[in-house]
């Protein structure tokens, strides 16, 4: 094998790249064959939902019982939290001021989507207090083994907090548990490596079937949309979250460089529970601790979907220009309210969100549910766009809420930096500053770094 075609079999990043591209070619001059790729997409994404129910249990059981401070773990929760309302709030924002502004569903011609008569009877337009009040019962199982087998990642995570604290309060007994536990998540992770190396193969079978099922028309018929959602989502992550970092001392740009084979995957795939796992694991590679990953991580796909914020608000108001229905200042404050309920467990697989945009348009008594129509055929591109902000958004939660609850090490950030972009690559912008009688606390890996 020539040196070429050695580091390229070795360099994930590259080999996704040119997987992407040989889907669109792939979609594009047969579409027919390109559709039928969608299996090989649907199996990569099933391989890394089959191990992520155990990896987040037990991660999250292993970084509680490690803490053996059950306040500290209440406080890295309440900052997840509160991180979690003031970002998304933010994000809501951001789309509701570029609609206002571009406004792309003026003036668009209803009549080229409507005679597609798209069936939207399957999207359940639930009364919003039912759907609040479903969702937070929903985060208790009736059933731990049930939560397993649906995959129920919120339920998963309250089971393991539970278990985890259970095992703190127990003490040494636990302790054989504990050990067993770290055993078999190191299995787990040796698993993951195995599988992302079928990364590049999901995302051509993903990449391929969108262009072909969906083809380029489509996304000239709504083109301005899809442009208006790609523009602010680049904004959200370039604007905000860039100065959030910097803010907590690090920069945006390389923390992208580091978690890019993620994004790709998740680009090609459109499903951020895709990298979930390996995400996990870099994670703690980079000095936060792990019951902080295993805590905020898990819990940000459900609370903390930025990219899909994004975009319920701004489909929601393209539905309402698409109609010629002026919403006033009030009925815009009126539905970003109703967002910051109904976004909330807008879960990270691909098409979850119109489920979310159904309750939310039903509860307005202004907006027509029948306009979700208007947004189905380029939905799986806006996907990709608020699939890759989530994550983006998720992973610079876990470095913050870690940095701010003492649970980052910035000694394993700078060698995690260093293994990958080589020697003189910092991952912190300025000396940490740590209060009298604070110690930082020391993040372990759970487990050596994938090769890429």
């Amino acid at each position: 094998m020539t040196r070429p075609l050695r580091k390229f079999s070795k360099n994930l990043t590259a080999q996704v790249v040119v997987a992407l591209l040989l889907g669109v070619a792939v979609g594009t001059l047969w579409p027919a064959v390109g559709v039928s790729m969608q299996m090989l997409s649907d199996i990569f994404i099933k391989l890394i939902k089959m191990v992520i129910p155990p990896i987040a249990f037990l991660t999250i059981v292993i970084g509680v019982a490690e803490v053996r401070d059950l306040r500290r773990l209440g406080r890295v929760g309440g900052q997840a939290l509160i991180y979690f309302e003031v970002v998304s709030t933010i994000a809501l924002i951001v789309g509701l001021i570029v609609m206002n502004v571009l406004k792309p569903g003026a003036g668009f011609d209803r009549a080229t989507v409507d005679s597609q008569a798209v069936d939207v009877s399957k999207y359940k337009a639930a009364p919003v207090g039912s759907y609040l009040s479903d969702f937070l019962s929903g985060i208790v199982p009736d059933n731990a083994v049930a939560a397993f087998a649906r995959g129920d990642l919120l339920q998963i995570v309250f089971f393991a907090v539970l278990f985890g604290g259970a095992a703190v309060l127990v003490g040494d007994r636990a302790r054989p548990f504990v050990l067993l536990a770290q055993s078999a998540n190191d299995i787990l992770f040796k698993i993951v490596g195995m599988i992302m190396r079928l990364a590049p193969v999901g995302a051509f079978g993903a990449m391929a079937f969108t262009v072909g099922r969906y083809g380029v028309g489509s996304i000239l018929v709504l083109g301005h949309m899809l442009l208006a959602v790609y523009a602010t989502c680049i904004i959200f992550v370039f604007v905000v979250l860039g100065a959030v970092a910097r803010l907590n001392g690090f920069s945006l740009i390389r923390f992208l460089r580091y978690m890019g084979d993620e994004v790709l995957i998740v680009l090609g795939t459109c499903s951020s529970e895709s990298v979930l796992p390996r995400l996990m694991d870099k994670l703690a590679h980079l000095g936060c601790s792990r019951s902080s990953v295993g805590l905020v991580l898990p819990i940000g796909y459900s609370f903390n979907a930025d990219g899909t914020a994004i975009y319920l608000s701004m489909a929601a108001l393209f539905i309402a220009q698409a109609y010629g229905i002026e919403m006033t200042l009030a009925q815009q404050l009126g539905l970003l309210l109703l967002l910051l309920i109904t976004s909330k467990g807008s879960g990270s697989v691909a098409g979850s969100g119109f489920v979310v945009l159904a309750a939310t348009l039903s509860a307005t008594h202004v907006l027509p549910v029948e306009g979700l129509a208007l947004l189905i055929g380029v939905d799986r591109f806006m996907s990709e766009a608020r699939s890759v902000t989530n994550i983006i958004g998720n992973g610079l939660a876990t470095v913050v809420v870690s940095k701010l609850s003492a649970e980052f090490d910035p000694v394993q950030a700078d060698a995690a930096y260093a293994e990958r972009f080589g020697a003189g690559v910092k991952f912190n912008l300025k000396p940490v500053v740590v209060s009298a009688g604070e110690d930082p606390v020391p993040a372990t890996p759970m487990m050596s770094p994938q090769p890429d």
